[in-house]
């Protein structure tokens, strides 16, 4: 192979360890991709006291060794999180399940966000998730009312059971780019 070749397989590795550790701090992936790492590694020493004599060639490797050491540092860094418990996606894990067993409990967490007594479970779930949501991405909580959330939802499950023609749908809470968005799907 030619330094064209083993640069092009450099960056490939590199854009798919990326993706790796991101689904592995996503909880997509259960362990660490390590053995990439060190693939990709072994690829960014390859010519490393080799002298490269297109610049284009040279300007490509350069770049790429620099996005692996700064990723690198990164995700030390999430891992150091991770380590010590401060990992914000974690956390915000951890203290949904700390509070939704809190509920199961007896005690309730409530500031008076509306009456949630006659809901159902599911509604009830939804909107005491959406609201831990908020709080976690410190946005404001007083305009959500238990009532606006449920009627939310009742108008829009007949007419997601009519779209994907099934017999219930299913409400739950994400967060995407900081932001908390209830998402419904089709349950079978």
């Amino acid at each position: 192979m030619g330094i064209a070749e083993d640069i092009a397989l450099f960056e490939e590795s590199l854009r798919e360890l990326i993706i790796k550790y991101e689904q592995y701090f996503l909880g997509l992936e259960q362990r660490e991709p390590l053995r990439l790492l060190n693939d990709a590694e072994a690829l960014s020493r390859k010519y490393q006291n080799f002298q490269i004599v297109n610049t284009m060639m040279k300007f490509r490797y350069n770049a790429a060794i620099g996005r692996l050491n700064s990723y690198k540092m990164y995700w030390n860094r999430i891992n150091r999180l991770i380590e010590d418990g401060k990992y914000s996606r974690d956390r915000f894990k951890m203290e949904m399940r700390q509070r939704m067993l809190a509920g199961q409990t007896g005690k309730t967490g409530q500031e008076g966000q509306g009456d949630i007594r006659g809901l159902n479970s599911e509604v009830e779930i939804v909107f005491r998730t959406y609201l831990e949501a908020r709080k976690a991405c410190n946005l404001p909580v007083d305009n959500i009312t238990a009532d606006l959330i449920a009627a939310a939802i009742e108008k829009q499950r007949p007419v997601l059971m009519q779209k994907y023609n099934c017999k219930r749908i299913e409400f739950k809470v994400v967060i995407e780019e900081g932001t908390p968005k209830i998402k419904a799907r089709p349950k079978v």
